[in-house]
């Protein structure tokens, strides 16, 4: 009801009652009106803005009264202020709500979306947005009242700790949208719980306890936290169960969380770590082959620091170690068969049982001396037997071989590979100084650098060969206790030097083409072994120019040496009697020279005589 509607309804009733009061009076006494007695002064006094609005004349004292009334019943309030009004009536779309002002006012019902029971009677807080707006109606709004008083009671709630209700809207990224007080708060992932929460959804819709952490007052956030509530009752429990923990104590425990390197477990407000040695007596690849999230299992305290805030955990030391069931019938000599676990490039390790491994070395598992990778062999997961070399049950280890379960090709090697048999065999590899030929497996053999060819210089054998090759060979030694073989290539073929020798023996005369001009001379390709140097002076013609590169003419062999696979040739000593001459001197010469080089056990004799005679002092 308007202002208007009040007053005019207060009005009437004044005058009704002085309608009857007069009617009463003019019954007993008659009264004339003012107007009747004096209608000048009526006329002066007259109102007639009043008579042209509607506005009937009211007594002062009874607008004295009026006023005094409106000033106890109704509220004075400015805009922009919260108070708190009740409801007195709900339409479909409204509450209709009565805040003791002139009139009531209305607000929507998606204001109250939050409490679906919303009643007549019902207390509620508003804010006065307009007092009164072109219709003359009071303007008020519920949710910016709450606006207003959520942040009074979240500031309130950040610094006394207060616990709060929330009611969680929706996921976002990285965590959940709370309704605190009709603020919208965010709850980050990690403060939903104190164990790792893979399933946000699930926390939807519900209504939580929280504890504001942070408000944000320049951009309006608010941080809460429900974790922050569970830590409070869970340091109580872990203090407790702290101080009762001892070193082999068994728990029961809850897989928290699965990592590469170990599972850590909830002990009920502690956490342990469960490394992934000490998971399985077995080697495992990752911790989730043995367990998975959420399980429940018993463990054993390993170890804790002083303060116990680390605590190391064991799972596999609740059942007896594989090797203590080792059974007493097993021995050295026997055949075993497991799977490859592990591979390294020594060996490879094999589980005979379920936590008993064994290791396989490398050069135990081919009687070949040429080493190579373990991979060579076997591959994880293969199953394969072997004997058993060592055991140590003290030390819980156990050595491995594979080639004993074949016969050593060694030791029928004297009839197989007698020195001089000609084989052929498979380039393996190489080496700076020779080439191993694999004979058969388990038979390998060297053939030095200097024993590939009669006729080439060769620096590194892989000028020689590749890898792979088939190569025809001669056994040139063989050293059974040392397990060795020595071998050749070149002897199966005959030395070409040997008909060389008589061929471009001393003197001889041979035409040929200057190949390469080189330093301090030239060189000449008699055949593909034979390179001839030619010195500088021994180009020379007989016209005083030198034989160029390329040139043909005849030369002459001044030197011949099998040993070092040497020849050199002249040019000028074919025209040059003078040349030949001391050609033939040169020759006797070193023809002196090796005899020289000879002496006869006399002339050691007499040396020695000498250098006695000398440190006696006699000479």
């Amino acid at each position: 009801m308007s202002e208007k509607e009040t007053k005019q309804a207060e009005v009437e009733t004044t005058e009704a009652t002085t309608v009857e009061t007069t009617e009463t009076q003019t019954v007993e006494t008659p009264k004339v009106s003012e107007s009747q007695a004096n209608p000048e002064k009526f006329l002066k006094d007259f109102n007639w803005h009043n008579y042209e609005e509607g506005i009937d004349q009211v007594d002062d004292e009874q607008l004295v009264e009026f006023e005094k009334l409106v000033a106890e019943n109704f509220v004075d309030t400015l805009n922009d202020e919260v108070v708190e009004g009740e409801v007195i009536h709900i339409s479909d779309r409204d509450a209709i709500i009565d805040i003791n002002a002139k009139s009531e006012g209305v607000i929507s019902l998606n204001e109250f979306r939050y409490n679906p029971d919303l009643k007549v009677g019902d207390k509620v807080e508003v804010l006065i947005d307009v007092r009164e707006d072109a219709t003359g109606q009071l303007v008020l709004s519920h949710r910016k009242a709450r606006v207003i008083k959520a942040w009074d009671r979240v500031n309130s709630a950040h610094d006394t700790g207060e616990i709060v209700n929330g009611f969680v809207k929706c996921r976002t990224k990285g965590g959940m949208i709370v309704d605190v007080f009709g603020i919208e708060a965010f709850l980050p992932g990690s403060q939903i719980d104190v164990k790792p929460i893979r399933d946000y959804d699930q926390y939807v819709n519900k209504t939580m306890e929280f504890k504001v952490v942070k408000i944000n007052h320049e951009f309006k956030n608010i941080v809460v936290s429900h974790k922050a509530l569970i830590e409070a009752d869970i340091e109580e429990q872990k203090k407790e169960i702290i101080g009762q923990l001892e070193k082999g104590q068994v728990l029961e425990g809850t897989v928290k969380n699965i990592t590469s390197y170990g599972v850590f477990i909830d002990l009920g407000g502690v956490d342990g770590l469960i490394h992934i040695t000490d998971l399985s007596w077995s080697r495992i690849n990752h911790p989730n082959e043995i367990v998975e999230l959420d399980q429940k299992l018993n463990v054993v305290i390993l170890d804790f620091d002083e303060d116990k805030s680390r605590i190391q955990l064991g799972l596999k030391q609740l059942s007896k170690h594989p090797w203590e069931a080792l059974g007493e019938t097993v021995k050295v000599g026997d055949n075993v068969k497991g799977k490859v676990v592990v591979i390294a490039d020594y060996g490879a390790f094999v589980e005979v049982e379920e936590g008993v491994e064994g290791l396989v070395h490398v050069s135990e598992m081919s009687w070949s001396t040429h080493l190579r990778s373990a991979q060579d062999f076997v591959s994880v997961g293969d199953v394969i037997e072997a004997q058993i070399l060592t055991l140590d049950r003290e030390d819980r280890k156990m050595s491995l071989g594979i080639k004993q379960l074949t016969p050593d090709p060694w030791t029928d090697i004297t009839s197989k590979y007698p020195v001089g048999s000609k084989h052929t065999g498979i380039v393996r590899n190489f080496t700076n100084f020779g080439v191993f030929v694999e004979l058969e497996e388990g038979i390998d053999g060297l053939i030095y650098i200097s024993d590939l060819s009669w006729t080439k210089k060769i620096k590194h054998p892989s000028e020689f060969c590749n890898v792979g090759d088939n190569l025809d060979v001669v056994v040139l030694e063989l050293d059974v206790e040392g397990r060795k073989l020595s071998l050749g290539h070149k002897q199966t073929t005959d030395n070409p030097w040997d008909k060389y020798e008589t061929e471009f023996a001393l003197g001889t005369i041979h035409t040929a083409a200057i190949g390469e001009i080189v330093d301090k001379g030239a060189t000449i390709d008699f055949n593909e072994d034979i390179v001839a140097f030619v010195p500088s002076r021994h180009l020379e013609k007989e016209d005083g120019k030198k034989v160029a590169k390329g040139e043909s003419a005849e030369f002459k062999i001044i030197e011949f040496n099998k040993e070092f696979k040497r020849v050199v040739a002249s040019h000028t000593a074919i025209f040059k009697e003078e040349e030949m001459a001391n050609v033939k001197a040169a020759v006797k010469k070193q023809e002196t020279q090796a005899a020289e080089a000879k002496p006869t056990l006399g002339d050691a004799n007499e040396a020695l005589q000498a250098l006695k005679d000398k440190l006696d002092g006699k000479k």
